[in-house]
């Protein structure tokens, strides 16, 4: 890349930006199979030192081969204030994608650590994380074909929950009906410690 610029402090945000680029995941269309109510569980919120916009979140998942497109709270509701750094993102034992071709699990995760921001197109955005809140809420499992496989996840119970659909738009997680289509990552199954590997998965 050849960039030329005028002063030190253009080139310096420039960098800046571009060492936030990452990768294009190949995202799909995810067809919802069904949705139920779980009981209580801890649940974790991720407040990321961005402000995403609408079409973007993190992917979240119960396997490292089929995650979902978890969107951030940047849409307006009438419970809560737009919190468009924070994503509602699941149990704890749930995963999700971070930078370097890697999962982790969401209790594993610390503040100052790198996370994947990802949009519904698949682009991706290194983000920050500021702190998680662990709390018990009502959870729900969601369950969907993503590139021809079964994969499931539990999220918060609430009208504030979103997942992703195709065209960007979020769509409320109490809302979702058998046939509702939103966007998921399918991977190959199985990795040990975050890593990829040649493995069998039960989802």
């Amino acid at each position: 890349i050849l960039l030329e610029v005028e002063d030190v402090l253009t080139l310096k945000t420039s960098l800046a930006a571009l060492k936030t680029i990452e990768e294009t995941l190949p995202v799909v269309k995810a067809k919802i199979l069904s949705v139920k109510p779980v009981g209580m569980g801890d649940r974790v919120c991720i407040d990321t030192c961005m402000n995403m916009v609408p079409g973007e979140g993190i992917l979240v998942g119960h396997s490292s081969s089929a995650l979902f497109l978890i969107h951030a709270e940047s849409i307006s509701n009438p419970y809560v204030a737009p919190r468009p750094f924070r994503v509602n993102a699941g149990p704890v034992h749930a995963y999700t994608r971070v930078p370097g071709d890697k999962t982790r699990y969401l209790s594993e995760l610390r503040s100052g650590d790198p996370i994947l921001i990802v949009d519904h197109s698949g682009r991706t955005t290194l983000g920050v994380i500021g702190r998680l809140k662990i709390e018990k809420r009502p959870l729900m499992l969601v369950t969907a074909d993503i590139g021809g496989q079964t994969a499931t996840t539990i999220v918060q119970h609430a009208d504030t929950i979103r997942l992703t659909q195709p065209d960007g738009q979020a769509i409320c997680v109490v809302t979702l009906s058998k046939g509702a289509e939103v966007m998921g990552l399918s991977d190959a199954a199985g990795r040990q410690f975050g890593q990829d590997l040649e493995e069998t998965v039960a989802v």
